[in-house]
């Protein structure tokens, strides 16, 4: 099980939206049969992401083409109707839930690589294509896409592009926003805009960056234009071992100041790496206090007198251990164990609880210490595994659900920990996204002013505000008040 995927955040008794009579047929019409989901059994699969809330759409359609978004957004329209677009459910803030029941768009059947420009290294891509198969397919001709999510093997770019994703080599090559060079939208409108391009580079305001990000609030992707990167002459793996956390914290810090900046540096402390190394046997030392996962990329020269100084980076602040993968298969497993790290928590844990702060590198050590402390205040197990390079860090707070009062224990122990991320310079979310997990948090983060801004903008795109209802801004009201506007004909939350 992924995280709180049987567990609901507010107690919502769903009893559906009660769709206007005539919308199921009108969608018929479009899609046929095949093209959608209706039955209760078939729904209660679509109520939830990797994320600690549920909640039930009335209606799962698939469209082919961007034509069947703009005609199921006019269909939405037309009969004051909320709806929300879907990935790969893979996401951990709530971003895909249907918080308003109403249809959701799932884009599992607009998968297609539509072009591959090796020459101008670009591709263009439908939003349901999976993050890991533009690499496999660009990959022989020694190049790659760079933004990897560790659920890359099935998330897909609809869903990155919503949330900004992230992933271990966000360090040195950034998030999806440096990587989407262009977007095909459909806004609650049913029209249909393209921003960007295959161009490095086109005048006005950038509103490719503006949408990447924005969690599917305001338009729907149909299409992506991204970029692709050649491969390095020579890529280094490098696993140090350390007796405490805090000491691997401090290497980063010490790596920074040496003026080094791996592609990534990924940190695993004591509790995680034996749940990962029992699931996957990636040769991580089962009595570590922690480790770091180094890895550089660059002109063979460079990495190699780079290896040296991240080995003395490493010794000077402690590490007993400080190992270089010799092959391609031993970097492989090293990475098997980081990407599968959530899967082998399921292995120990019933549920958990995955979060997504961020703090100023030299607030690593101290951040740790802290999250220590809040595991023992709330008796509860917090596991670590984050991105420390660019200080994302994503404690991971194991509980059993079946116990009374221990969701609310996990749900306490996550907000101080991003409390305190706020507290030390940092930010509630780094890749993950704000959804419907954190907008809460968001008034903690940004003042009242900054808070309207975003309110004005979501209005701008979406005045009836039916795109993706109840998420990224706090609502200010109870648990079933979940509207930013008044409710508009039609949608009844019972």
């Amino acid at each position: 099980m992924n995280s709180l995927q049987s567990q609901a955040r507010c107690p919502l008794f769903y009893t559906g939206l009660m769709l206007p009579a005539g919308v199921t047929e009108r969608i018929a019409a479009l899609l046929g049969p095949r093209g959608y989901l209706d039955r209760i059994e078939d729904l209660t699969l679509y109520e939830y992401d990797g994320s600690v809330d549920k909640h039930r759409p009335d209606l799962v359609v698939f469209p082919r083409t961007t034509a069947d978004v703009a005609a199921i957004a006019g269909i939405a329209r037309e009969f004051q109707v909320p709806f929300v677009g879907r990935g790969a459910g893979t996401g951990l803030s709530g971003g895909a839930i249907p918080r308003e029941g109403g249809i959701m768009v799932a884009f599992a059947r607009m998968n297609r690589i539509l072009e591959i420009d090796i020459e101008n290294q670009r591709a263009v891509v439908q939003p349901g294509v999976v993050n890991l198969d533009i690499t496999q397919a660009v990959q022989e001709s020694g190049y790659f896409y760079a933004p990897d999510p560790s659920s890359q093997r099935a998330c897909t770019l609809g869903g990155n592009v919503a949330e900004n994703a992230g992933g271990p080599h966000t360090l040195a090559y950034g998030v999806t926003t440096n990587h989407v060079l262009g977007l095909e939208m459909v806004f609650p409108d049913a029209t249909i805009v393209e921003t960007g391009g295959k161009e490095l580079d086109l005048p006005g305001y950038d509103l490719t960056g503006l949408f990447t990000g924005s969690e599917g609030t305001m338009a729907l992707v149909s299409k992506v234009t991204v970029r692709l990167m050649r491969k390095a002459e020579m890529v280094k793996t490098i696993l140090a071992v350390y007796e405490s956390s805090e000491d691997a914290g401090r290497t980063v810090a010490e790596i920074t100041a040496r003026a080094i900046t791996p592609v990534a540096v990924e940190m695993l402390d004591g509790v995680m790496l034996r749940m990962v190394e029992e699931a996957t046997h990636a040769g991580y030392p089962m009595d570590a206090a922690a480790v770091l996962l180094i890895e550089l990329e660059g002109l063979r020269e460079a990495v190699e007198e780079q290896v040296e100084q991240i080995r003395e980076a490493c010794l000077v602040s402690g590490a007993r251990e400080f190992r270089v993968a010799r092959t391609p298969e031993e970097r492989d497993l090293l990475w098997k164990g980081r990407k599968n790290a959530f899967g082998a928590v399921g292995r120990v844990s019933p549920t958990y609880y995955v979060q997504d702060g961020v703090v100023p590198r030299t607030k690593i050590a101290p951040t740790l210490h802290f999250i220590g402390e809040v595991a023992r205040e709330y008796g509860l197990t917090i596991s670590n595994i984050f991105h420390a390079g660019d200080g994302n860090m994503h404690p991971i707070i194991l509980f059993d659900a079946r116990k009374p009062g221990d969701l609310d224990k996990a749900r306490a122990a996550g907000e101080a920990i991003l409390t305190y991320c706020i507290e030390a310079g940092g930010s509630i979310t780094g890749e993950h996204g704000v959804g419907m997990e954190k907008n809460e948090l968001m008034a903690k983060l940004f003042s009242p002013e900054t808070l309207d801004m975003i309110r004005r903008l979501k209005d701008l795109f979406d005045p009836d505000n039916r795109l993706n209802p109840g998420k990224v801004l706090p609502t200010g009201r109870g648990c079933l008040e979940i509207r930013q506007a008044p409710l508009t004909a039609g949608a009844t939350i019972y």
